[in-house]
């Protein structure tokens, strides 16, 4: 990195701080007034998404606008709605004091200051943006680092913050591992990192060198369990719904399955049947494109390595990036595939007729950022939640939690630390000061 492009990112680095100093972001009505410009320009904006994460990452244009746009202008609304609220001191119950003096107790929101916002490329809209708001909300600035690996998306995020912004408030720095290395030198506030575990390292190594607070939206191999009493249609469709959206590149995809033995034919069949009609085409792109040709190359590898166990798909173009949904069988933990995340549209199918034993493996690996259990059995569902750790779970459902505003999103371990979304984005870009006053 240049020694122009190191002073600029310095540059804007102190203006934040210095605005952040005249106290101007703590002032709710401004807040509200920034996150309500950002709302218009950000719609403004739509075709222009829609066209960028199509060409980065082929999403149709019905998907672009659910996952990248309508989860977070639903977000930001509720927001707007209620922070007026949110923010206000939470009083509390006071400890008598010893001289029988009053006491006053409550908790106030604190904004951190600069926050270094660290997006991703497999939702680099809403995960970008949906953390921006919080930050926004909770009283911060921010400055944005978006994924070089979709650069077309990335622009469009440039020229929505510079619209909507002023860069000592809110500001874009592009790169990739040189100027991200940069920045996590200089002394943020916080943090807020969405992406692989391998990288999650890398900054919580250097948010620790400075003691900066940091949130971590990481994770993992999410299973999924298909008990034998599942209503196996319901099943393939929301299994295939949260695996495939985003040709399987989705933090809290499905990413394997447990299934019952007995049912384990029936569910595979109506598995192909499924993917036969709502995603087979013959250009492989109807789920959207893998994000490199080296990813293409690595899920490859996952086939190659045991070409035998795939019973449906396996077809890819390096060029195009396409990838074809994918269903393996007979696999076991020693197969590659279950080596790492996959992050792909391949689906592995594990049996088992023990359930003491599934969740003996489960809990012997890391935890993941997701777990689905499908049952029409409340009991044992419940049973599998109790007995088991990820950051978040659903039960007959894959995927939807996380574009709940009401729940707080996040990982635990290896997936991840902080949650997220609504109120609790507050919480999470907030210092909970307590202030105790005697009268």
């Amino acid at each position: 990195m240049n020694n122009e492009l190191q002073q600029k990112i310095k540059t804007v680095f102190e203006k934040q701080k210095a605005f952040f100093k005249t106290q101007q972001t703590k002032d709710i009505k401004f807040r509200i007034e920034q996150l309500k410009r950002f709302r218009e320009i950000y719609l403004s904006h739509t075709d222009a998404i829609c066209e960028a994460v199509n060409i980065d990452l082929g999403k149709s244009r019905a998907e672009a606008e659910y996952v990248e746009i309508k989860i977070v202008i639903d977000e930001l609304d509720y927001m707007l709605e209620n922070m007026e609220d949110w923010v206000k001191p939470t009083f509390v119950t006071s400890k008598p004091h010893s001289s029988g003096a009053e006491v006053i107790s409550k908790i106030i929101y604190e904004p951190y200051g600069v926050n270094y916002i660290i997006g991703p490329f497999n939702y680099p809209i809403q995960l970008t943006f949906s953390p921006l708001i919080g930050a926004i909300m909770a009283g911060n600035t921010a400055i944005i680092k978006p994924s070089e690996n979709t650069p077309h998306v990335a622009a469009v995020i440039e020229s929505i913050i510079k619209k909507s912004f002023d860069e000592k408030y809110v500001a874009v720095i592009q790169g990739a591992i040189e100027e991200n290395t940069y920045l996590l030198s200089l002394p943020f506030d916080y943090i807020f990192f969405t992406g692989s575990p391998n990288v999650g390292k890398i900054v919580m190594k250097a948010a620790a060198e400075q003691l900066i607070p940091l949130t971590l939206e990481l994770g993992g191999k999410s299973p999924t369990i298909v008990h034998n009493d599942a209503d196996l249609d319901k099943a393939v469709q929301r299994i295939a719904a949260g695996k495939w959206m985003n040709c399987g590149q989705t933090c809290v995809a499905p990413d394997y399955l447990y299934v019952h033995e007995s049912i384990k034919d029936t569910l595979i069949e109506k598995f192909k049947g499924y993917l036969k009609t709502a995603y087979n085409d013959e250009s492989l792109g109807k789920i959207g494109k893998i994000v490199s040709e080296n990813q293409v190359k690595n899920l490859a590898g996952y086939l190659n390595a045991a070409p035998e166990k795939v019973v449906y798909g396996g077809k890819y173009d390096l060029t195009t990036r396409h990838f074809e949904a994918t269903l393996m069988d007979n696999v076991t933990w020693d197969d590659a595939v279950m080596q790492q995340e996959i992050f792909g549209p391949i689906l592995p199918i594990l049996t088992y007729t023990d359930i003491n034993i599934v969740l003996d493996e489960i809990n012997s690996r890391p935890k993941p950022l997701a777990l689905y259990v499908f049952s029409e059995d409340q009991k044992f569902a419940d049973n599998i939640i109790a007995n088991t750790t990820s950051g978040d779970a659903e039960i007959n459902s894959t995927l939807i939690h996380v574009g709940s505003h009401f729940l707080p999103f996040g990982g635990v371990g290896t997936s991840g630390m902080g949650k997220y979304h609504g109120k609790f984005s507050l919480e999470n870009f907030s210092h909970q000061r307590s202030v105790l006053q005697v009268k």
